[in-house]
């Protein structure tokens, strides 16, 4: 009986942490150290000309000779009501007067918080990435009389900004319900590059191998193929049927030697591609609609005729069998 278990679930575990969360944590709490101590210390100074707006203007302006990357400084009162101009680099800014309290930094803001780095967001204004860092202001006697901000865009930070580097784990990502939901009425037709596909992938085998192309984006049903060469990174090309069913393409693109730093190994490329022709063909109902490869980062990617897409490094995915994904077991 079928099931397609295969088709609907991976069978590793994902790490507790994302690569790419954990990199903006240890963004933000290098932005952390480098905000929190410059910031409580203009705001004890805030404290003696609380309610003088001229001054507190001037005191922000020297203030921001320890933030060079701060867009503008300003001070809110308890209410969130800003008591200050917006003070930049070049001088005042409209600001005064304004109603903060339901910007999304203030909803953040927790019980005894004294400084608070806010997630990023949308500003209003400029409409782009930015954040806003809050340091709470006190009276002599440690009551809260308001908040000191500074406005930061994303782009001005002073940030190692490593990218991360991309998880090599199975990850499932569902498409689009309403595909998903009328994939027992269709069937698969049959396309161009169904009916040459060893003629297609030897050609491909042999561009990844021997000519550079790193990357491999195959789209079965409608018979082309999208390629990454090592020579020219920047731009992709696109190869259509006539190309895809043609070994003369290979006089096109220079003998490249099969680079060293790559994830997978060149006995693999070629089983790789040839799964994608078993995943092709498994079934009529549930096959594969565009596979790709990139030898850089060892990674397969899969979407599927339900709208599903995978992505699994390479080696687990040349272990996995055709009953795996259809979920097929074969009698004995």
């Amino acid at each position: 009986m079928r099931h397609h278990g295969g088709m609907d679930k991976a069978d590793t575990t994902q790490p507790a942490k994302e690569p790419l969360q954990e990199s903006i944590m240890h963004q933000r709490e290098a932005l952390v150290g480098i905000l929190r101590e410059p910031l409580r210390r203009l705001a004890e100074k805030c404290t003696p000309m609380w309610a003088d707006r001229a001054n507190l203007n001037t005191l922000l302006r020297e203030g921001l000779k320890e933030l060079p990357y701060c867009k503008h400084l300003y001070v809110m009162d308890a209410n969130a009501i800003q008591i200050s101009d917006n003070v930049g680099h070049h001088g005042l800014m409209e600001g005064f007067g304004r109603d903060r309290s339901k910007r999304p930094y203030m909803s953040e803001i927790g019980p005894g918080t004294e400084f608070f780095l806010s997630d990023a967001y949308i500003s209003l204004r400029e409409r782009r990435p930015s954040l806003t860092a809050i340091q709470i202001v006190r009276d002599g006697a440690g009551a809260e009389l308001g908040f000191l901000c500074a406005y930061f865009g994303l782009r001005d930070l002073p940030l190692t900004r490593e990218l991360y580097e991309e998880p090599r784990y199975w990850r499932q990502i569902k498409g689009d319900p309403s595909i998903r939901g009328t994939v027992f009425h269709q069937t698969r037709a049959e396309s161009e590059m169904d009916q040459h596909i060893d003629t297609v992938l030897g050609v491909v085998a042999e561009l990844m191998l021997y000519h550079g192309v790193y990357h491999v984006m195959l789209h079965f049903s409608s018979s082309r193929a999208i390629v990454w060469v090592m020579e020219d990174p920047y731009r992709y090309r696109m190869l259509d049927f006539d190309a895809l069913i043609d070994p003369n393409i290979c006089l096109a693109y220079p003998r490249t030697p099969y680079p060293e730093g790559a994830l997978v190994p060149t006995g693999q490329v070629r089983a790789v591609l040839d799964a994608f022709r078993t995943l092709r063909f498994m079934d009529e109902m549930f096959y594969l609609r565009s596979g790709t490869l990139n030898i850089f980062n060892g990674l397969v990617g899969l979407t599927f005729s339900c709208d599903g897409s995978h992505y699994i490094p390479f080696d687990e995915f040349v272990r996995k069998d055709h009953d795996f994904w259809t979920g097929i077991k074969t009698s004995s």
